[in-house]
């Protein structure tokens, strides 16, 4: 019980418009931190101030989403955050590896227009109580069609087993000599039924 005699809340996951992400940046920059700065992604804590940089202007993307997970006090214990994929498929980023990987009819059918997870980190010391899954599947409720998709390291084991176990499946089989990456599929996705 707390001190005002109620039971102490557990950990929330809820979406929110991304004009709410500016009073969580300073909890999800320790979020990025705590994940993105350690193995196996091994980033600098700059990238967490880049990420933050980009995360507001990713805010102003089509179809933006985000979903916040706080423990009872409010802390951000994890994010993610998605938008619709444009049309034409955009070539920044990872986006040609993508095309590359998947094809280029492949990327109009499946991949634009649909829903885009970009990023999902959860604490360490708040993982193993679900809220990567229920992350995930915030931020993919909704998703037109069924089409959601994202792209993840397969080098990192971890990850690629955390998707396939929550139904998603790789568009291309990863090339670990090249890329190292893999495409899932959304387990509602059409294109797993062909």
């Amino acid at each position: 019980m707390s001190d005002a005699g109620l039971p102490a809340l557990g950990p929330t996951v809820r979406r929110v418009p991304g004009a709410g992400l500016p009073g969580s940046a300073r909890g999800i920059r320790e979020v990025y931190v705590e994940t993105f700065c350690a193995p196996p992604w091994d980033e600098e804590p700059a990238c967490a101030d880049a990420y933050l940089e980009r995360l507001a202007r990713d805010a102003a993307r089509p179809g933006f989403t985000a979903a916040l997970a706080r423990d009872g006090d409010g802390t951000v214990l994890g994010f993610a955050t998605a938008w619709t994929t444009e049309r034409p498929f955009p070539t920044g980023r990872c986006y040609p590896r993508v095309a590359a990987a998947v094809g280029p009819d492949r990327v109009e059918e499946w991949l634009c227009g649909g829903r885009e997870i970009d990023e999902l980190a959860v604490r360490p010391r708040a993982q193993g109580l679900r809220l990567g899954a229920a992350l995930l599947a915030a931020v993919a409720e909704g998703a037109p069609g069924g089409r959601c998709w994202l792209l993840t390291s397969a080098r990192n084991p971890g990850a690629v087993a955390f998707y396939r176990r929550r139904g998603w499946r790789p568009a291309n089989a990863p090339d670990p000599v090249d890329t190292g990456f893999v495409v899932f599929l959304g387990p509602d996705h059409p294109a797993l039924g062909t």
